[in-house]
């Protein structure tokens, strides 16, 4: 048994084109001991393809705990292991964060092996201002919610990128046209890389009619990107750091009530950025 632990190496994989793929990332899967995969059967394909051997180990979001503990023990012992997702850089909206926080809070070497990501390459290609951006991942699965969390970023002044599911990108680009304007530029990114990519930047109203007209328009993987709005109002990043205080010793509704006196906002809607703070820090 090597007394030194091994590598926990971060392998990016293609998000559709198989060429984007590097040398390198295939190199370090073909040396690790163990692949962790968030699906066998998606991965065993890709890896096959490049004839790579190398057992694979499940990794998903039911079993993130007790698979962590499993792979630290193993990383413990001096073998290497790489973590990928189905698709583009892990932990990108994917699992693996208790896996790499809990490495580097044991002294294991951490190493990113950089390639594809979709919120980049959508980011790059969109048009709308890089300099400073937020990415959202998923918005809440409800109407109600997801335009309660839209109210908190109508003010940031910064590009918004969302991941969003094919079946839900309509009402969900309604919900943020709604809420932020119909007038309000935003970039719709659809099968990046493949053979069918669609990227196409408009009024959030023009895209809204543009994907319910043409059913083509709600298929496959999809990024959202929404300008930022102009400087006014509270910024969500500040609403987001006063209320994370505020909690700390205040009940939600009374740090909500005090956060709205604050920055100037509304009370409704700080309440319910205090309960997606509060539901954040559950799940970490």
């Amino acid at each position: 048994m090597s007394n030194a632990p091994g590598t926990l190496y971060i392998v990016a994989t293609p998000i559709g084109n198989l060429g984007d793929w590097s040398q390198r990332a295939q190199e370090i899967l073909v040396k690790v001991s163990l692949i962790a995969v968030e699906d066998t059967r998606h991965s065993s394909k890709l890896l096959s393809h490049f004839g790579i051997q190398t057992r694979m180990f499940a990794y998903h979001e039911h079993n993130e705990k007790i698979a962590s503990e499993k792979l630290l023990a193993r990383l413990h012992s001096g073998e290497s292991i790489a973590l990928i997702s189905d698709a583009g850089t892990p932990l990108i909206s994917d699992p693996g964060y208790p896996l790499v926080s809990q490495a580097h809070a044991e002294g294991i070497r951490v190493s990113p092996v950089a390639g594809p990501s979709a919120v980049v390459a959508a980011l790059s290609a969109s048009g709308l201002p890089t300099d400073r951006f937020v990415f959202e991942g998923f918005l809440p699965n409800k109407s109600q919610a997801r335009r309660a969390r839209l109210e908190i970023l109508k003010t940031d002044t910064r590009t918004l990128v969302f991941y969003e599911s094919p079946h839900r990108v309509v009402d969900t680009l309604a919900d943020i046209s709604s809420v932020f304007g119909a007038e309000r530029v935003a970039v719709i990114a659809r099968e990046l890389s493949k053979t069918f990519e669609t990227i196409k930047q408009a009024s959030l109203q023009a895209l809204v009619e543009w994907v319910a007209e043409d059913q083509n328009q709600s298929r496959g993987e999809i990024v959202l990107m929404v300008h930022g709005a102009e400087a006014s109002g509270p910024d969500a990043a500040e609403v987001e750091r006063v209320l994370t205080i505020l909690l700390k010793s205040l009940p939600v509704k009374e740090a909500a009530a005090l956060a709205a006196e604050i920055m100037g906002g509304k009370k409704n809607a700080m309440y319910e950025q205090a309960l997606y703070i509060i539901g954040k820090k559950s799940n970490l």
